[in-house]
């Protein structure tokens, strides 16, 4: 039995799960590398500003403007001048985005089905348990 690392199957699962919904989402013009957990940020914190965003989803800074330039030139995202502070942009779904919703949750909804498939619901909780942990470990003690 081939028994790989911890961090390389977490990068194997990561990678086919990322590359299956992003040929999912193409035809919405929705790109891979995170652009549905931005999008998915927005659309349930309307308002929040760029930097928020960026600590929400993990990504670094340069990634979240990218991400956000493309799903602004899809239609998904607008952004709006802060009134408290003019420099600075509050991100809020469109019309586009809130109609997505249902369909973008029932695509990230299968994605994890098909993660878990094979499992029992205390199979799944534990594994759930299992990497949360890990991750809890991992930026302790970064």
């Amino acid at each position: 039995m081939n028994m790989n690392s911890i961090g390389k199957l977490i990068s194997f699962i990561n990678r086919v799960n990322q590359k299956e919904l992003a040929a999912k989402l193409k035809q919405y013009n929705i790109g891979g590398g995170g652009h549905h957990s931005y999008l998915k940020t927005i659309l349930l914190n309307p308002g929040l500003n760029q930097d928020q965003l960026t600590c929400e989803v993990k990504f670094d800074k340069a990634t979240t403007t990218r991400c956000l330039k493309q799903l602004e030139e899809a239609g998904y995202v607008e952004r709006i001048v802060d009134d408290n502070d003019r420099r600075s942009y509050r991100l809020y779904p469109t019309d586009k985005a809130k109609q997505f919703e249902p369909r973008l949750t029932s695509i990230l909804a299968e994605a994890n089905y098909n993660l878990a498939e094979g499992l029992d619901e205390g199979e799944k909780e534990q594994l759930r348990m299992l990497l949360q942990k890990v991750y809890d470990n991992y930026i302790q003690n970064k």
